[in-house]
C-alpha cells in the first residue's frame, strides 16, 4: 500500500487493520503515519481511555501484548502506538508473534521501527504482514528530493516552478521534516492561484533567488564570467549560507550531468531528462553547457573540482589560504 492511500484510509477511518508495522530508514514517513493514527482515529475524550503511547526503551513485549488484548471502553476500538520500537529486545518477541497470529479485532496496534529495515526473515514480520499492513519507509536520495517536493505540492493542489523546487532540494537537503515544514510555510504564505517561484523561496525561506549555486551553474553554462564572479563574491561574503563543500558538490554534480549528456545517444528532451534525473525544464541549459564545454573540457572541469574540493578541506594548500579565493581561482580555470 502506498503512503497517500494509507494516510487517506486512516483519515477516513476506512479499512482499518489491527496491526500496522512501520519500518525503514526514513523516519519522516513513519512519523507521518503514526501521527495520523494518533490525531485522527479517536477524539480527545476517547483518547484518555482508549489510546496508549508506549516507547521501545521503556516497555517490553509483555506490556504491549497485555495492552493490546484489552477491550475499548469509550470507542469501537482502542489505539496502541509503540514508538521507537527498534529499541525493543526483538530476540525475545515470541509473545508478540503469538499475538500477531491472532490479534484482537478491536485493537489498532501501530509499531514504529525506525532508522533501519525490519528483518523480513523473522516470523513476526510475516505474521504482521498477514494480519495487517507492513509499510517500508525508504530513504529518499538527494537526486529524488526535487521530484518529491514537486509531488508534495501537487498533492496539496499547488504548483511550484522546477527551479524553485530544485533550490529547495539543494539547500534543505534530505531532512524531510525540515523540507515539509518549509512546504507548509510556502502553502500558507503564497496565494493559492500563484505558482511558487524562486522569489517566493527567497522571501519565505531565505535562499537568494539571484545568488545561489543554480545561478552559478547557469552563468558557467553560458560562460557569463561577470555574473559568475558576482555570485562567487556573494558566496564569499555569506560563507555560512554557502559552504564550499556544498558549492563544490553541486558543481561536480552539474558537470557530471553535462558529461553524461555528451554521451547520450538520444538527446531528445524527454529521454535526456529521464537519463539525467532532472526536470525537462533544465535540458536546454544542459544542451547549452555541452556546446560550451566539449567532452575534454567537461572532464577537465570535473578533475579540477576534485582537486579544489580537496584543497577546500585543507589538502595541498598553505595555512593562510582563504576559502573564497579558492572558489574564485576555480571559476577562473573553468572559464578559461
Amino acid at each position: 500500500m502506498d503512503l497517500n492511500t494509507l494516510l487517506a484510509d486512516i483519515k477516513k477511518k476506512k479499512g482499518l487493520k489491527p496491526v500496522y508495522l512501520l519500518h525503514g530508514e526514513e523516519p519522516y514517513f513513519i512519523d507521518l503515519i503514526s501521527d495520523a493514527v494518533e490525531n485522527t482515529l479517536l477524539d480527545e475524550a476517547q483518547k484518555g481511555f482508549d489510546q496508549s503511547i508506549l516507547y521501545g526503551k521503556e516497555t517490553d513485549f509483555s506490556t504491549i501484548v497485555n495492552a493490546a488484548k484489552r477491550y475499548p471502553m469509550m470507542s469501537d476500538y482502542q489505539v496502541i502506538i509503540v514508538k521507537e520500537a527498534q529499541n525493543l529486545k526483538w530476540k525475545d518477541d515470541e509473545l508478540f508473534l503469538h499475538y500477531l497470529e491472532n490479534p484482537t479485532p478491536s485493537t489498532i496496534l501501530v509499531v514504529c521501527h525506525k532508522y533501519g529495515k525490519f528483518d523480513k526473515r523473522k516470523k513476526s514480520y510475516k505474521a504482521a504482514d498477514k494480519a495487517g499492513v507492513v509499510f517500508e519507509s525508504s530513504k529518499l536520495y538527494e537526486d529524488k528530493i526535487g521530484a518529491w517536493i514537486t509531488g508534495q505540492f501537487n498533492f496539496l493542489g499547488r504548483k511550484i516552478h522546477p527551479q524553485a523546487s530544485a533550490m529547495m532540494a539543494e539547500y534543505l537537503g534530505t531532512d524531510l521534516s525540515k523540507v515539509a515544514n518549509e512546504i507548509e510555510k510556502l502553502v500558507l504564505n503564497v496565494p493559492k492561484e500563484i505558482e511558487i517561484g524562486a522569489a517566493d523561496i527567497e522571501k519565505n525561506i531565505g535562499i537568494s533567488k539571484d545568488f545561489n549555486v543554480f545561478e552559478l551553474n547557469t552563468a558557467l553554462s553560458k560562460r557569463q564570467a561577470f555574473k559568475a564572479y558576482q555570485i562567487v563574491d556573494y558566496f564569499d561574503a555569506n560563507p555560512k549560507a554557502n559552504p564550499l563543500v556544498v558549492v563544490f558538490g553541486t558543481l561536480a554534480g552539474y558537470f557530471t550531468k553535462v558529461l553524461k549528456y555528451h554521451y547520450l545517444p538520444d538527446k531528445s528532451p524527454a529521454v535526456a531528462a529521464k537519463e539525467l534525473g532532472v526536470h525537462p525544464f533544465f535540458i536546454k541549459e544542459y544542451e547549452l553547457a555541452a556546446r560550451n564545454y566539449n567532452r575534454k573540457k567537461t572532464m577537465d572541469t570535473i578533475h579540477l573540482l576534485k582537486i579544489y574540493d580537496l584543497k577546500s578541506k585543507g589538502m595541498h594548500v598553505g595555512p593562510n589560504t582563504v576559502p573564497g579565493d579558492l572558489l574564485k581561482e576555480l571559476i577562473f580555470k573553468i572559464l578559461n
